[in-house]
């Protein structure tokens, strides 16, 4: 086992996989900006290194400095988090190029599937289904063109690395399609570094499913069942479940089979997270992998009793995947609503600032990954993610009581929170008789019964 691994990120998955070392006796080493120097993972962690300024292109994004800090503190492993390096093919060369384990896929099955024009070529010698689209990356806005003419409006301009809905745009049209490029385009390279894009077949609403696949070094490759993550808020996940009322035993089965045959096909290594759109007819189509720890991997845990972080540690230093994953029996049903720093009630205007007051919700079956605390100042220069609240009950009926109870809970004071919005969803009809898809958000919010309580998730008169 490892005796030192730094934490390649920021915010409450830092502090998750601190929280795993700590309970496998590994000591740990936080890298953080100079607007993180407050931050829970700095203080927690054994040791921290300033590696930059704010902005993540001067710190997080630094390869040289992160290696820099590794070889200063003597780490033996990397574990990259999601989003910035995590999903950089480069940057778990150089890590195993300085004798420092990436704790992630080889770099090899990253190429392969980090990026999401090769996934979606891997699916077709796969066998499987992917949305009709561009065949490989499109370079300028009259290819763009071409393709969209080729396979119909409305389509999607994505970018091929990273993930959490940037560098994506909807065009139904020309002229929103050479916007959209750009857009596309400027959005990747800032958050990923990649400006690269390609262009698929924009399905309507579909459901949002994804299998959590997890595979070791000595052959074993298995999926712990899958997350409805339909609730989006531009191209954004809002609320995620496990599992999903949308798929019938036989779906399930076939969609986890073929997941784990395109994880087999590259010779995927580690945790990873294979994405699927369903249409309204039934039909599944292979979107792209995420070849990382997901930010929902959370429900996943709560619903199968296994820690997917200590896994990824476990299979990075060479051992066999625990028995409870390989035979994995899901137990519960679970929910996780995102709280972000901003103001549902202004357009979901960024709410930067400093938290005067914090007090998270407890009680049976709540969880709380977070890395606020009263008087942490919310840095603006990073995503709004403050907190991730997981309710886990018997029933999914249970599950969104105890969601609701808990929201009701978490008072946050002296920013604004989405924690209103994410109860106006929980008293939702639709939402409670499990009647959603990806458009769901925009149909609600454009309702007559869309309702914020902004008293909610916030210290009473």
């Amino acid at each position: 086992m490892f005796e030192k691994i730094l934490i390649a990120n920021r915010g409450e998955i830092a502090l998750r996989v601190i929280r795993a070392c700590k309970e496998l006796g590994i000591r740990t080493l936080a890298v953080y900006s100079e607007a993180d120097v407050d931050s829970l993972h700095v203080q927690l962690a054994d040791e921290a290194i300033c590696i930059g300024p704010p902005p993540s292109s001067e710190s997080y994004l630094k390869i040289d400095r992160i290696m820099s800090a590794a070889e200063v503190g003597d780490v033996d492993a990397i574990h990259p988090g999601y989003g910035f390096l995590a999903e950089n093919a480069h940057f778990a060369e150089v890590c195993e190029s300085c004798k420092i384990k990436f704790i992630g896929p080889p770099a090899s099955a990253m190429r392969a599937m980090g990026d999401k024009n090769a996934a979606r070529d891997a699916a077709r010698k796969a066998g499987v289904p992917v949305t009709p689209g561009s065949d490989g990356i499109v370079e300028n806005e009259n290819e763009a063109i071409k393709v969209a003419k080729r396979i119909g409006f409305p389509v999607m301009i994505k970018a091929v690395a990273g993930g959490g809905g940037r560098g994506m745009r909807a065009a139904h049209n020309e002229v929103s399609l050479v916007q959209g490029f750009h857009g596309a385009r400027m959005e990747a390279e800032k958050a990923f570094g990649i400006p690269d894009v390609y262009i698929e077949k924009l399905i309507i609403n579909p459901h949002h499913i994804e299998f959590q696949i997890v595979a070791d070094s000595h052959g074993e490759t298995v999926h712990l069942g899958e997350r409805d993550c339909s609730i989006q808020r531009r191209n954004q996940k809002v609320i995620e479940e496990c599992p999903s009322l949308l798929l019938t035993p036989g779906q399930r089965k076939r969609m986890g089979q073929a997941a784990i045959k395109l994880a087999r096909s590259v010779g995927y290594v580690n945790a990873g997270t294979m994405e699927f759109l369903v249409d309204q007819k039934g039909h599944y189509y292979f979107i792209e992998m995420n070849t990382r720890i997901q930010v929902e991997h959370t429900i996943t845990e709560e619903v199968y009793g296994c820690d997917l972080v200590k896994e990824q540690i476990h299979i990075a230093a060479g051992n066999k995947l625990s028995p409870h994953v390989v035979k994995p029996l899901p137990r519960s049903h679970a929910i996780q609503c995102r709280i972000n720093a901003e103001d549902p009630a202004r357009n979901f205007q960024p709410s930067a600032g400093r938290i005067d007051f914090y007090y998270a919700p407890g009680g049976r079956g709540i969880r709380v990954d977070s890395h606020a605390y009263t008087n942490y100042t919310v840095p603006p220069d990073y995503d709004s993610l403050i907190a991730k609240l997981i309710a886990v009950g018997a029933t999914r009926k249970s599950t969104i009581e105890r969601m609701r109870r808990a929201l009701g809970e978490y008072l946050i004071g002296g920013i604004k929170t989405t924690i209103p919005f994410h109860s106006a969803i929980m008293r939702n009809t639709d939402f409670r008789n499990g009647n959603y898809d990806t458009g769901f958000v925009d149909r609600f919010m454009n309702s007559e019964n869309f309702e914020l309580k902004p008293s909610e998730g916030r210290l009473r008169e």
